[in-house]
């Protein structure tokens, strides 16, 4: 809703040219659709991952635009592929399917590979240190822990920061970068939104299937009202931190199906029941509003309103209002909420034991605690797997890349760029309780940081040229004048253009 630098003409929503590059992805979806409905879903174990792996492939080298939006949508949708898949030919866990979005993204080490050199001339310098951190990580997991796991969790690790790089270094793109990344979250806010209330008012039996065998009662019952929304991401967690995503880029956008999506967006994000997710929207709009011009404040204002107009009478609407009403007030009886409470505990149990690892346990570790699980906090999970040695360049490298956002001013007349930095800053202030650098809310976290990045050398760059085009004029005007003398009093005349020819 809130206007861009320069805002693009209106165009179709949906456009499937190139043609070459759609074939390939509706070839991979429609191909995938086909196993499910001819109950072959076994075959898509190894098919799935290995044809999103050929396709991010191709897309890399011949359409990097579509393979941003491709990405994302492979982020989306493979976990609810893995659940049909299960559904019909069985429980495997770790299942290859939920590869596929990493195996896409790791393409883009061919990016690092080519630009890793100058990365300290285009600002990489942060996204290498955290992957400094990353890879030293990794190689103690080789070592302490099973090589399978430890690559398995390196992938989801180093991915997302290789993400960023990737969009970093094609900065001079970033205004179709912006376009294709506001085009997938709207839709995907809408599509993911709609199924999450579907899921939570049917709960599929694939859904139930799944609820049931991982065993984790904290994501609720496998039942109609009863499930905490995941929609169709692999938890409650990622699905709640991609959902504040897309519905902090909704306020800069002025597509006509947000209204719609901000309906069924805000309400399977409240049903999500996350509520590090809440608060992250929270600084996510504290951070967003202060970021922006003050004409583009109050328009964000007036943007807040429409959406609480759409939202609330929709979630004041049984049978969501008792679930939300139970669980926001949690907020203010803490001492009862056993979640809490159990982050507690697990904190006072192995707190000491994280920072005591120095070399770290290497990627892979499997936490042992009762209260916590391995993705219930970033901060022990960094000094568990990265040890301080790993943990230092990491974290650095995030706060050298914070530092870098938020210390320019430029581009605030831009309010894709201050969404994405608020969404990246949001991400990470979950830190504390579950895992936002990595897997996908770290997709989320580098990504947007990555192309928010990008963006503020874009702008660098155009201010830089701007400036060079105005002395260049000057210059010329200056030999002109030199060449032609005239009095001062013609000159001024002659500027003021009321000289008689």
């Amino acid at each position: 809703m809130l206007s861009q630098t320069a805002p693009s003409k209106f165009k179709s929503p949906i456009s499937l040219q190139p043609t070459l590059a759609w074939t390939a992805i509706l070839g991979l979806f429609g191909f995938t659709a086909l196993c499910i409905l001819a109950q072959a879903g076994g075959i898509l174990r190894l098919a799935y991952p290995a044809g999103a792996f050929l396709v991010g492939a191709f897309l890399y080298v011949r359409y990097p635009i579509l393979y941003l939006g491709f990405t994302w949508w492979v982020a989306f949708l493979s976990p609810l592929i893995r659940r049909l898949v299960d559904y019909q030919s069985g429980w495997v866990d770790p299942s290859p399917v939920l590869l596929a979005p990493f195996l896409v993204i790791m393409v883009t080490t061919l990016t690092l590979i080519r630009k890793l050199p100058r990365a300290a001339q285009i600002g990489g310098l942060p996204l290498v240190l955290s992957m400094m951190g990353v890879t030293y990580g990794y190689l103690v997991g080789i070592l302490k822990q099973n090589p399978t796991s430890a690559t398995v969790a390196l992938l989801n690790w180093l991915a997302p920061i290789l993400l960023a790089f990737h969009l970093l270094v094609h900065w001079r793109d970033y205004p179709r970068y912006r376009q294709n990344l506001q085009r997938v979250f709207i839709w995907g806010v809408l599509v993911t939104g709609a199924y999450g209330v579907f899921q939570y008012l049917v709960a599929p039996q694939w859904d139930r299937f799944w609820l049931v065998n991982t065993g984790l009662l904290a994501f609720g019952r496998p039942e109609p009202l009863g499930m905490r929304v995941f929609s169709t991401m692999n938890s409650p967690g990622p699905f709640a931190t991609v959902m504040m995503a897309g519905l902090l880029l909704l306020f800069s956008s002025q597509s006509i199906i947000r209204f719609p999506a901000v309906a069924v967006g805000y309400l399977s994000f409240l049903l999500s029941m996350v509520r590090s997710a809440w608060l992250g929207w929270v600084v996510g709009v504290l951070t967003f509003i202060p970021s922006l011009k003050p004409r583009l404040q109050v328009r964000l204002v007036i943007t807040v309103m429409v959406m609480a107009i759409c939202v609330i009478p929709v979630i004041n609407l049984e049978p969501f209002a008792s679930t939300i009403s139970a669980r926001l007030q949690t907020f203010t009886n803490a001492s009862k909420d056993v979640s809490y409470n159990d982050r507690i505990t697990g904190y006072t149990e192995i707190l000491g034991e994280a920072l005591a690892e120095v070399p770290g346990e290497g990627l892979g570790y499997f936490i042992k605690s009762d209260s916590l699980g391995a993705n219930d906090s970033g901060i022990l999970s960094m000094f568990f797997y990265l040890g301080w040695f790993g943990t230092i360049p990491y974290l650095s490298g995030i706060a050298l890349m914070f530092f870098s956002l938020f210390q320019s001013t430029v581009g605030r007349s831009d309010s894709f760029m201050s969404a994405a930095r608020a969404i990246s800053l949001g991400v990470f202030a979950q830190v504390g309780l579950g895992s936002a650098t990595a897997a996908l809310s770290g997709i989320v976290m580098w990504s947007f940081a990555g192309v928010a990045l990008a963006a503020q050398k874009y702008y660098n760059y155009q201010r830089m040229k701007a400036i060079s085009a105005q002395s260049i004029s000057s210059q010329l005007e200056r030999v002109v004048n030199h060449e032609n003398p005239v009095s001062g009093s013609e000159r001024t005349t002659r500027w003021r253009g009321t000289l008689p020819d």
